[in-house]
Parts: structure tokens; sequence; C-alpha cells
């Protein structure tokens, strides 16, 4: 039987069966960093863009450095981070295209309620960070170069110190991992407020630093710029962009509670 009378004739079943032949699902591939997944965040508010776009969203959270290293290798097609300097090199290089900010929140200094260090209730990071180290405390660092270990080592230079041997442990984890480290071995570490949020209850670390203007922590989004991969789902990309930055997607931020508190606050006001 000839080709196109097989498709006709299976495309008749089909339809007097009522079994209906769905086009393929358009996929998108998100990188992005650990405190937007470890929060919940994505899960509460992608489901709402994945159905109005008929899109799915596929997700790879890893530190913003990897990040931005799979979206310049075009592994992914957007890229939602938080390492402003980062961002900004990836854009002057031409790997991205359609840079947006989408919302922000803070680091802060978690550790153990006991407070050996002696360091809470300051608002100044690297003061804090200098009696960690005068008091040699051990310091949990997250050590795989994504937005919190590169605004970490940020305040270490601003210091010209950190901690030495044993009181200083890089982890290459993540920071959900990281905290849980921080936990057992009643130590300090930097954390964005959304993980550290998440995590509370499982970990018993206190907020002890917090309110430094140095420890703003905005989050940005990027479609890969598809001049340099064919294969970049632009259209995708760029309609997630849209719906993120839109009062919709805007309030689905704002919206996205843990316990009661408000992790991520939208960029746009609407």
């Amino acid at each position: 039987m000839p080709r196109f009378l097989i498709v006709m004739t299976l495309a008749l079943l089909f339809a007097l069966s009522g079994v209906h032949v769905c086009p393929a699902e358009e996929i998108l591939r998100l990188s992005t960093t650990t405190s937007t997944e470890n929060s919940g965040l994505l899960k509460a508010i992608l489901p709402d863009f994945e159905a109005g776009a008929h899109i799915k969203v596929h997700v790879i959270a890893v530190g913003s450095g990897k990040a931005l290293e799979l979206a310049k290798n075009g592994d992914v097609d957007v890229t939602l981070v938080h390492a402003r300097p980062a961002e900004d090199r990836f854009m002057a290089d031409g790997h991205g295209v359609n840079r947006r900010d989408v919302m922000y929140n803070d680091f802060i200094i978690v550790g153990p309620d006991s407070d050996p260090a002696g360091v809470r209730g300051s608002h100044d990071v690297v003061a804090a960070l200098r009696k960690i180290v005068a008091g040699k405390a051990r310091f949990i660092s997250r050590g795989d170069n994504s937005g919190t270990d590169q605004m970490e080592q940020q305040y270490w230079k601003q210091l010209g110190q950190k901690p030495e041997g044993k009181a200083y442990l890089s982890a290459g984890l993540g920071m959900g991992e990281v905290l849980t480290m921080a936990a057992q071995l009643q130590a300090y570490t930097l954390s964005d407020r959304a993980t550290y949020g998440a995590y509370r209850a499982r970990t018993g670390l206190a907020v002890l630093v917090e309110g430094d203007a140095k420890m703003f922590n905005p989050y940005g989004i990027i479609a890969v710029n598809p001049a340099r991969y064919a294969d970049i789902n632009i259209r995708g990309a760029n309609s997630l962009i849209a719906w993120l930055t839109s009062p919709e997607g805007q309030k689905k931020i704002a919206d996205f509670k843990v316990d009661g508190q408000q992790l991520f606050f939208p960029s746009y006001k609407n």
C-alpha cells in the first residue's frame, strides 16, 4: 500500500477511535542557581507558565558560575542566576541577549545559636567576618563558583584575609548541602535568604548578620544568543523572560512564601 494511504488510514482510525494526536511538547532548557530550586520557587511558579505557554521547562539547578557556563556552551536556552559581574561579562562577550532583572533578596551570615564569634546583630558583613577569623571559628564555604561563592570571595578580598587551616572548609556543594554541613559542624556560612528559609527548620541555624547594603542579592535572566547556536529555543526563552517580568509573573514571585515568609521580591512594581 502506498505510504500516503497508510498515513491517511491511520489518521482515520485514530479519528474514529476518539484518540487525538497531539504535537510534541515544546521543551525549554533552563540553567539556574540552586537557590531558585532549593527554595521551592520554581516548582511553585513554573507550572502556570508551562500551562499558559504550552512549554515544558527542564530545570538544571547548579551554582551560578556553572549555570552561565552551560549557557555559554549552548547546553541550555536560558539562564536565571544571581552573579551580576559574571552576567555582565557573559553579555559583553556576546553569549547572551535580552537580559532582564527578575527579583532580589539578600545574603545573610548564619551560624549556631551559641554564636562563638560574637557576630550576632552586626550589619557590617566584613567586620563580622573579621571577628569570625579572629575567633578561629569554623566557616563553611560553597567553594563552587556560585553567585554566593563569588560574593563571599569578594568579602574576603575586602577583608584581606580568611580563616586558615581547618577553620575554613571549601565544600564544593550547593547551598542546601552547605547549610546542612554548617548545622552538623556548628559552623558559620554565607547563605542566600531564600535557601536558608527553606532549610531553617531542619538545620536550626540562626540569622546572625544581615542588613548590610553589600549583601544585596539581585537575580537576572538571560536568553542564550541564538547567533551562537542554531538549536537555541529563543522563542521559548523570550516567552519565559516576558512572563517572569510581567505583572503576572512578578506577582507569583511576590506571593511565594515559606512558613509565611516572603523569600524573593519582584524587581518591577506593578
